[in-house]
């Protein structure tokens, strides 16, 4: 089995720095031929992963002889989305049961592919947490009395409307309740209602859409008890770090709140996140009784999702820890500086690790445009389309190149700056897709390019909205209904929230769950999207999107995505000629948009030019590999030639057509120089595998 170890969690950072005489080093460096600059940041990542011992490494908080031999380790690095594969060569590949406790998160890590090795959340730490004195007991008593109080008497309404008949006419009243309660109830609750607000696997769609607007606004805390905070985590007084600082907050939420002030020595203006006091304390005990009523909810959980209530649980809780660490926020900062360090229309804050600690965050402050303000963002001199186009790019290598995405890019997350760059704010709410998880997203796809529905169902247990070995064969007729639904309104009429309201009938009416990556994934795109129609209520998500995709399918030198694009060509045995030309006129218009920032006007985009990162399309490894495929692969060869020559004709003018296409994008000696230059390599494939052929007829 192949599994990645996440790195992107606060608890690994738990092993002696020795990293020298590691042997892991040296597999790294000969086993794998990873650039100098790779194997570096893979050498950072590991020797804070493998313990500085020659006995083996675990990899996982339950396993009881989890060692990695030295010969068999293979570690790749997959984007840059703070994950490492690790293949290992022994062991079964499925998640162990040493412990009731932690079997559901194994299955979750099962599902991502990924495999945490020291997590911050477990059932067993909750509990140990909250029952730790006689007065953190007493403390959980009262809370629990207040929880099933206030809950037993909302419950009991709804039962009450039920009998009399009553309980469709409410349903707008009760949602309104609903999220109400959850306010009064605290913290931990604000963050359970906007979970549930993107969970149409759990709750009806009409109380999805009043918990959508949960605010996260809370009182916030007396300043001089942040300041404190703030003196204890630095270890000197205010004044010796900040010139100035606001004397009131700048934004307040149920976690904590931020303020802005300016450095003594460099007088760069920061943004201050300080955690709310004690609130660990109480996030710990609500999590420890959300799973214990989630214990009695197993039975209905299991009927209508495939899994039990408690899985549903761990996944929040695990999120919402997270949040708590400050120091992993830092981290996931560092990481998209990382991957967008070469992008010159996207802005991420720096953050001052020295200044910072796990309730103190110290980053560059964003003196940015609210990307909900259209005539602010005009006034700017910011052509709002071309902006657009940049968010939406930004969006897209987030989820399909990189796999680390941001969880909540809400309004007051999200900026548009004077030089048209867009930027990004508060790094807590981050989700991480595997490279499997990417891969299999993209083969759905292609499935529903293809309008191959029960391979799409497969894909649902594949990232594990469906239990494994469930009958996806009712369900196929429902997606195909949602797809060609859409399909026939058109690329211009198409948006995510239309889609996903018929998806949500279907997740509500069968038993699928969506884990928890995933309805972030569905709540950044709704969101994005959202801000998209504010700003240009005809802006057409997709006309953005399709052109990145097809760069991507055709530029890409991942294998995976090599497959893909062969799947995506042929369709039933067809070579697709018409496909191939759409892609290329497509994949070329993402290039023209975004060699230079599409977002600035006139003499600003001019400026901007020097930023270019590609002029052209880039096709020569996928024309170098195409050329190795069709003299390697005898069916990909015999399909071509019958393209070629399909309906007894030859196909001249459809290659034409493509080449003219292409003419101003390749230079063809070099193309030639690069294909020649492999063709020894490509030649000895070829007697290999013509050797493996006699061979084996013999």
């Amino acid at each position: 089995m192949e599994l990645t170890v996440s790195t992107n969690h606060p608890n690994n950072n738990f092993l002696s720095p020795r990293w020298n005489s590691n042997p892991i080093r040296q597999t790294i460096n000969k086993s794998l031929h990873f650039s100098q600059p790779i194997q570096k940041k893979l050498r950072r990542r590991i020797s804070n992963l493998a313990a500085a011992n020659n006995t083996g490494y675990r990899t996982g908080s339950n396993s009881k002889s989890d060692k990695i031999n030295n010969n068999t380790l293979a570690t790749t690095r997959t984007s840059s989305a703070e994950t490492e594969t690790v293949a290992m060569a022994a062991g079964n590949g499925k998640p162990s049961s040493a412990g009731n406790g932690n079997t559901a998160l194994e299955q979750l890590d099962f599902e991502r592919g990924v495999c945490i090795p020291f997590r911050k959340y477990s059932p067993q730490t909750v509990r140990d947490k909250v029952l730790e004195s006689r007065g953190a007991i007493l403390s959980l008593i009262g809370r629990g009395v207040e929880i099933v109080w206030k809950l037993g008497l909302y419950w009991s309404t709804l039962v009450y409307d039920y009998f009399v008949g009553r309980d469709e006419e409410v349903v707008p009243f009760r949602a309104s309740q609903l999220r109400n309660l959850l306010c009064d109830l605290g913290p931990s609750f604000i963050k359970a209602g906007q979970v549930l607000a993107n969970r149409p696997d759990i709750i009806r769609e009409d109380y999805m859409n009043e918990l959508c607007i949960l605010q996260d606004d809370v009182p916030p805390f007396p300043d001089q008890v942040a300041f404190n905070i703030i003196e204890e985590e630095l270890g000197q007084p205010l004044e010796a770090v900040f010139s100035k600082i606001s004397s009131e907050t700048i934004a307040a939420a149920s976690l904590g709140q931020v303020y802005r002030a300016t450095l003594c020595a460099s007088g760069e203006d920061v943004a201050i996140k300080v955690q709310r006091p004690e609130i660990e304390p109480i996030i710990y005990r609500d999590l420890f009784l959300f799973r214990t009523l989630a214990s009695f909810l197993n039975g209905i959980s299991l009927q209508k999702l495939g899994c039990n209530a408690e899985l549903i649980v761990d996944e929040f809780g695990e999120k919402l820890l997270e949040e708590l660490d400050y120091t992993l926020e830092a981290r996931n900062i560092e990481d998209f500086l990382e991957n967008f360090k070469d992008d010159p229309t996207v802005k991420i804050p720096g953050v001052y690790r020295q200044l910072s600690g796990s309730h103190v965050l110290v980053m560059e402050w964003i003196d940015g445009i609210r990307c909900t303000d259209p005539q602010a963002i005009k006034e700017a001199g910011i052509d709002i389309d071309g902006f657009l186009t940049v968010g939406v790019s930004a969006a897209l290598r987030q989820l399909l190149e990189f796999g680390l995405f941001h969880g909540d890019p809400h309004p007051g997350n999200v900026f548009a700056l004077r030089d048209g760059r867009i930027a990004y704010v508060d790094f807590g709410n981050v989700a991480v897709l595997s490279q499997q998880n990417k891969q299999i997203l993209i083969d759905a796809v292609v499935h529903a390019v293809n309008e191959d529905y029960a391979e799409m169902a497969n894909d649902f247990t594949r990232l594990g909205f469906l239990a494994s070995g469930t009958d996806v064969s009712p369900i196929i007729p429902a997606l195909e209904a949602i797809w060609q639904n859409s399909l026939e309104k058109g690329l211009a009429d198409f948006n995510f929230r239309s889609v996903t309201g018929k998806f949500n009938q279907l997740v509500y009416n069968y038993p699928i769950r969506i884990p928890e990556r995933f309805s972030l994934v569905i709540r950044s795109l709704l969101t994005q999207e959202g801000i998209c129609l504010t700003l240009e209520p005809d802006f057409k998500f997709l006309e953005v999107a399709y052109p990145y995709v097809a760069k991507r399918l055709l530029t890409d030198p991942n294998p995976a995505l090599r497959e893909r694009l062969i799947q995506v060509l042929f369709k039933d045995g067809v070579f697709q000629w018409k496909r191939l030309e759409n892609l290329i006129v497509l994949a070329k218009e993402n290039v023209a948009k975004m060699s230079s920032n599409p977002a600035l006007r006139g003499e600003s985009r001019q400026r901007s030019k020097q930023w270019r990162i590609e002029r052209k399309l880039d096709l020569t490894d996928t024309i170098k590999d195409g050329a190795r495929l069709f003299l390697l692969d005898a069916g990909i060869r015999r399909q071509l030639l019958l393209a070629l020559t399909e309906d007894s004709k030859l196909h001249i003018q459809e290659l034409i057509d493509v080449y003219r296409l292409l003419e101003d994008q390749i230079d063809i000696p070099s193309v030639a120089l690069e294909v020649a230059q492999d063709l020894p390599s490509v030649a000895r494939d070829v007697m290999l595998s013509w050797s493996a052929s006699v061979l084996s007829d013999r």
